[in-house]
């Protein structure tokens, strides 16, 4: 989780959402990514999607089992559809996303019951400095756009 954190703090210093991810397969990290929507101007720049594209092209192949997706942020319903796509069979959570996660806030895709493939989900690691930088990034968006409008 630690490096995801540190492909956090890269999309925070670039002006975007501070979310990072990282995928290992056989205990080698063989992806990471961080939020680039804005970099981008694309929806689906999220880290999980650019971190499982990466694994993906090193893998030479969609499949991606025997991985686990580190993030730090609970993903979001297509970051949760893309993880089931790419059968990672593991997804470790710093901290939930009560607005938007769907691995088990607003809703958990990976529990349905209905897909063909199971994903195993852990959610709290590191969460204090997952959540804290989150804060931190839209506590000093909030206060530019406050002082912008003086």
């Amino acid at each position: 989780m630690q490096l995801a954190l540190e492909e956090a703090k890269k999309a925070y210093k670039k002006g975007e959402v501070p979310i990072g991810a990282i995928v290992v397969r056989k205990d080698e990290v063989v992806a990471t990514g961080h939020n680039l929507r804005e970099s981008l101007k694309d929806a689906t720049a999220h880290a999980e999607i650019i971190s499982i594209q990466k694994a993906c092209k090193k893998a030479g192949g969609w499949r991606l089992t025997e991985s686990v997706l580190y993030v730090t942020i609970e993903p979001c319903p297509m970051c949760a559809g893309a993880i089931l796509q790419s059968r990672i069979d593991r997804v470790v959570i710093g901290a939930m996303d009560p607005k938007a996660g769907a691995c088990g806030s607003v809703i958990n895709l990976f529990n349905q019951g209905h897909f063909n493939h199971k994903v195993e989900i852990t959610t709290g690691v590191l969460e204090e400095e997952c959540s804290s930088i989150m804060k931190a990034f839209f506590k000093t968006l909030r206060d530019s756009k406050r002082n912008n409008n003086k």
